[in-house]
């Protein structure tokens, strides 16, 4: 069916193809070249260090959620390193520091807590922004929604000294295109225009998906300089699921078949544990040589091997009959899904490898009960 269901990669497997995964670094490296911004690593999409050696290639380096991310990124990355997260403990300020370039707080009151100590150690200083703009499609992913606990909003920093504040942090897009970044640039400088003039640099957040067919590049690149050359700012921005867009599948077996108001194949992967974005946004994978229900000749609901009585990845059709033992190629599983991964009810951790651009197959990773266990007490 495809080079992904070769006999030397294991089932479950997680495979990033290379190939796929250069071309998406070299679109990001003419993106950087002609708008003169910067394109950084968001690893809560996607942390496969791994790959780090081919990606600092491309990218000026990560950006971290929390204090294990950036010893990550530091550690094994080994370019700039820049944090955000809803918010610090003392402790996570201690760890981050001799870590991080950029550190970016959520509140005006978190930030005067610490900002002597984070301009001490020499850390650029910044503010995420609410610009109360939506363009998300999915409630779950949306900081902008009303309500949300992310971001400041514009009428909080009315009457601010921002003295020390180095840059702003504005993330409100996923999965978009670059007129929804258009529309929040027109938010952002409408509500938090004159703070911008006082900024060093802006940072752009994730939700750029520039590597996906139809996305209007020279559009992104038109708004990325027009922001430099207003504003004289360093422009960053951190995507991750564009980062690793169409770039592997998670490869699994079908291990049994069973009969109840139509046929339902077992696999060895779950949804819940292994692409828990399927019940949480919720959404449908694309399986390679499959189609719609009643689309193709032979139907099947495709299950998870965890005992959650959801634990159902959809229903798919197929030209031939499914049997045990058969490949299934979920596509698309690199962003995100692995990063989301949880050994739920001890089922079989998928295994990590890369298929070099030499055909060659390389398995990183796999696990092991010891690593089921240890996550425990």
């Amino acid at each position: 069916m495809s080079h992904y269901t070769s006999p030397d990669i294991p089932s479950p497997c997680y495979v990033l193809d290379e190939k796929l995964l250069r071309n998406n670094l070299e679109l990001m490296q003419e993106v950087q070249e002609q708008s003169g911004a910067d394109i950084i690593l968001a690893l809560k999409g996607y942390a496969m260090w791994s790959a780090f050696p081919l990606i600092r290639q491309y990218l000026k380096g990560c950006t971290a959620s929390s204090v294990w991310e950036a010893k990550l990124a530091a550690k094994e990355f080994s370019r700039e390193v820049h944090a955000y997260a809803p918010a610090y403990k003392q402790e996570d300020i201690d760890e981050l520091l001799p870590l991080v370039n950029h550190l970016s707080f959520n509140s005006v009151s978190q930030w005067h807590k610490y900002r002597e100590q984070v301009a001490a150690a020499g850390v650029s200083i910044g503010l995420r922004i609410n610009p109360e703009h939506q363009e998300a499609e999915t409630e779950l992913y949306d900081p902008s929604a009303p309500g949300s606990r992310l971001g400041i909003r514009a009428s909080e920093l009315k009457q601010q000294d921002l003295t020390g504040v180095e840059g702003l942090h504005v993330h409100n897009l996923c999965e978009c295109d670059s007129f929804a970044l258009e529309r929040t640039l027109d938010a952002v400088e409408s509500r938090f225009g004159e703070q911008l003039k006082q900024m060093k640099w802006l940072n752009l957040g994730g939700g750029h998906l520039m590597t996906r067919k139809g996305y209007d590049v020279a559009h992104l690149i038109k708004q990325l300089k027009r922001l430099r050359e207003t504003y004289d700012l360093q422009v960053i921005l951190e995507p991750g699921s564009a980062v690793a867009w169409q770039t592997g599948p998670l490869v699994c077996e079908v291990v049994d078949i069973v009969e109840n108001q139509g046929k339902i194949a077992l696999l060895d992967i779950s949804a819940t544990a292994h692409m828990p974005d399927v019940l949480e946004m919720p959404y449908r994978p694309v399986i390679t040589g499959a189609g719609l229900p009643a689309e193709r000749a032979f139907s099947y609901r495709l299950g998870g091997n965890s005992c959650l009585a959801g634990d159902v990845i959809g229903e798919y059709s197929f030209d031939q009959p499914l049997a045990v033992g058969d490949r299934l190629v979920f596509e698309d599983m690199m962003h995100y899904t692995m990063v989301k991964t949880s050994f739920f009810n001890g089922v079989q951790h998928p295994a990590i490898g890369i298929l070099r651009e030499s055909g060659q197959f390389d398995c990183v990773r796999q696990f092991s009960y010891e690593d089921f266990r240890n996550r425990l007490s």
